[in-house]
């Protein structure tokens, strides 16, 4: 710990204290996690779930662990700095974030989760306060309670903050799985649009209480399982028929109160997965296809990502990238004035790479036409307007002659020099064919051509 000097404590939790502090080498600023636990072993140290977990997954939307230490039975864990988490974002806040910013947000974390899911963890304690934020890029943080979606139940019971808690957690299920963090997804999403919580209860049976009201009472078609849950303790569940969710989220968009109601569903099985809930239609300004995975009738199209959307309707599908099949769509996460940018800059590439490309093939079919007299080499004429045309003819007559010679000296023979015309002798010049007129037959007047090999 002698390479870090601690600067400021910036967070209390329920296992430890987290500091930002700086690396005296580098002067790199970290966020360093001071564990309350004693810890008398390296090998106990390996074996938590959060070490165990942060080592196996980089992802861009999952915060870095870059160093475990102990020292003096103490534990740390050092990871990368993060202005700030999405509760002291919103807490404080009086104007509703646009949907654009929920959208970017909320497709970032689906990633990360998506990516966590596949990996074969499940977070258990998704809240606002372990979602940190820095500028436009969110990360998921805190993986003290991670567990292994293939691990031997029964799980404990207390998983997560209540106001985010799975109704089958709160029904004291033993048998949960990772769709317990899509449920939690599901009411910071509608948090993020109201800056308050959807299910605010003050107990476990507050908390059934409030989910009830909102979302309606389970039934028999709904949620058969819950009602079998809720027998065996002897819970009655109180009946409400619920409330149209878009009168307490006025703000939200039809496709963001579709997507609210299927992650806060009763039954986990009827919620979407992290990769499903990517492809639903609220985040279909997000995605932004890479020419390498396009059709090819669609790879000189500009993808409506790339002209058509603006702000922050274009940032979140470049926020990019890693959970999905197509997860190398980004491995960066730039500010968000570069977003624009940086869309439109891949298709322009892309288009002037398809353009270079037909450029040879125009200057071939032009070659062949009697009437085309490119000027002179050292013309003004050709300097000032034919340089741009030159550079791409230039090229084609490069990899032409070159393929002569390669397939010529592959046969053992010695490359020939092209068949003379009439009044005319090659000089190669800055790497290219010209011809003019030699001095056994002159002329009145030049006709340079372009002899392509």
């Amino acid at each position: 710990m002698e390479r870090y000097k601690l600067i400021k404590e910036v967070g209390d939790g329920t296992f430890g204290s987290v500091w930002r502090a700086i690396n005296k080498q580098s002067g790199e600023v970290v966020a360093i996690k001071k564990m309350k636990k004693k810890y008398y072993s390296w090998e106990e140290c390996v074996n938590l779930r959060e070490v165990k977990s942060l080592r196996k997954m980089n992802h861009p939307n999952i915060v870095k662990l870059r160093e475990v230490i102990r020292e003096n039975d103490i534990l740390y864990f050092v990871f990368e700095y993060m202005e700030c988490n999405l509760y002291q974002l919103t807490k404080d806040r009086e104007k509703l974030f646009s949907e654009a910013e929920v959208r970017n947000w909320c497709f970032q974390v689906f990633q990360g989760l998506a990516y966590m899911h596949q990996r074969g963890y499940f977070h258990r304690d998704l809240k606002p306060e372990n979602l940190l934020v820095s500028k436009s890029i969110i990360k998921i943080a805190d993986f003290g309670l991670a567990r292994e979606v293939n691990s031997q139940p029964p799980y404990t019971e207390y998983v997560s903050t209540r106001w985010y808690r799975a109704p089958e957690v709160l029904l004291q299920s033993y048998l949960y799985s990772s769709k317990v963090d899509m449920w939690a997804m599901g009411a910071i999403m509608a948090e993020l649009f109201t800056l308050r919580p959807l299910f605010p209860g003050t107990s476990e049976a507050d908390e059934i209480y409030k989910i009830c009201s909102v979302i309606g009472s389970p039934t028999t078609d709904t949620w058969a399982d819950g009602l079998n849950l809720a027998r065996a303790i002897n819970y009655q569940f109180p009946q409400f028929a619920g409330v149209h969710l878009p009168t307490l989220i006025p703000s939200a968009s039809e496709d963001a109160i579709n997507l609210i109601k299927s992650l806060c569903s009763w039954d986990p099985c009827t919620r979407p997965s992290a990769a499903d809930a990517l492809q639903h239609p609220f985040f279909q300004s997000c995605f932004y296809v890479p020419p390498s995975l396009r059709p090819r009738a669609a790879i000189t199209r500009t993808p409506a990502s790339a002209g058509t959307k603006g702000g922050l309707e274009q940032q979140c599908g470049r926020n990019l990238p890693g959970a999905l099949s197509n997860s190398k769509l980004t491995n960066s996460f730039p500010s968000p004035k570069l977003h624009a940018s940086l869309s439109t800059g891949v298709q322009r590439k892309l288009d002037m790479v398809n353009q270079d490309s037909r450029k040879p093939d125009k200057s071939l079919k032009s070659s062949t036409k009697p009437r085309y007299q490119p000027p002179g080499r050292k013309s003004p004429t050709f300097m000032s307007k034919g340089r741009v045309a030159r550079g791409a003819s230039e090229t084609a007559d490069k990899f032409a002659s070159m393929t002569i010679a390669s397939r010529r000296q592959s046969l053992g023979q010695q490359p020939k020099p092209p068949t003379m015309k009439a009044g005319v002798q090659w000089t190669g010049e800055s790497g290219g064919m010209f011809l003019r007129p030699t001095q056994q037959f002159p002329h009145g007047r030049n006709y340079p051509r372009k002899v392509v090999g």
